[in-house]
């Protein structure tokens, strides 16, 4: 059975200035956005001290998107010293709601996105972890669908009662609950997680500050993709 983290996590608000200042980052090849739902494997050294701390402490960390390097860890060639890694500045604050530890030296997570945040230094410290100071950034306001996106949440909605239908018992979906059917900002983080689209164009997407245009971009990639791919 997983364990759980002893401490509730915290509201984005009420994190202390020494957790934002310097903030354990988790550098991958994919973007979490707010109120998406991540599962991951840790075994990396680096990772799985923070991971535990932040288990049990109920703390975030910040999932960051990779412009260049790799998820694992890789030598450079020189002793002590690791391959190159660069990350963008916009990530999302993750909070870990399922563990587990099946064996030493390895973990499986599921953690949830929270607020997004913007790096204002980043520091990499002698075994390979990164840490940075952070600023979060405002939520996402409130933006109802309009009548012209209405087709963009139908199809979600109808995609989700499919998914639940097919769903063996137990078997959670790729997000959590609750579902804002009438909210940009959460419709346009749904179908980036749904779509394929590549890292680069989920963080740009991330970054872009109107929720309704968002929901825009979207939708426009999902009627490329249903012309490219009629009947599915």
């Amino acid at each position: 059975m997983p364990d759980k983290p002893i401490l509730p996590p915290p509201t984005p608000g009420a994190l202390p200035d020494a957790l934002l200042d310097a903030l354990p980052l988790f550098p991958l090849q994919r973007v979490l956005f707010p109120g998406g739902v991540l599962p991951l494997q840790i075994f990396e050294v680096r990772y799985l001290d923070m991971i535990g701390r932040a288990a049990r402490e109920g703390t975030p960390f910040g999932l960051v998107c990779l412009r260049q390097g790799s998820e694992v860890q890789r030598p450079a060639g020189n002793h002590g010293a690791y391959a190159d890694e660069s990350f963008h500045d916009i990530g999302t604050l993750a909070v870990i709601t399922d563990i587990a530890r099946p064996q030493p030296g390895l973990m499986f997570i599921r953690c949830e996105g929270t607020q997004r945040f913007a790096l204002r230094t980043r520091t990499r410290l002698a075994h390979g972890l990164w840490t940075g100071a952070a600023t979060l950034l405002e939520p996402d306001v409130h933006v109802p669908v309009p009548d012209d996106l209405a087709a963009t949440r139908d199809a979600l909605r109808a995609l989700v009662a499919e998914l639940q239908a097919r769903a063996e018992p137990g078997q959670s979906l790729p997000f959590a609950q609750p579902y804002r059917w009438d909210d940009c900002a959460w419709l346009a983080h749904r179908w980036c997680e749904l779509l394929p689209l590549p890292p680069a164009l989920q963080q740009r997407l991330l970054e872009t500050a109107s929720p309704l245009l968002r929901l825009e971009l979207v939708s426009d990639m999902l009627d490329r993709t249903t012309r490219r791919a009629p009947g599915r």
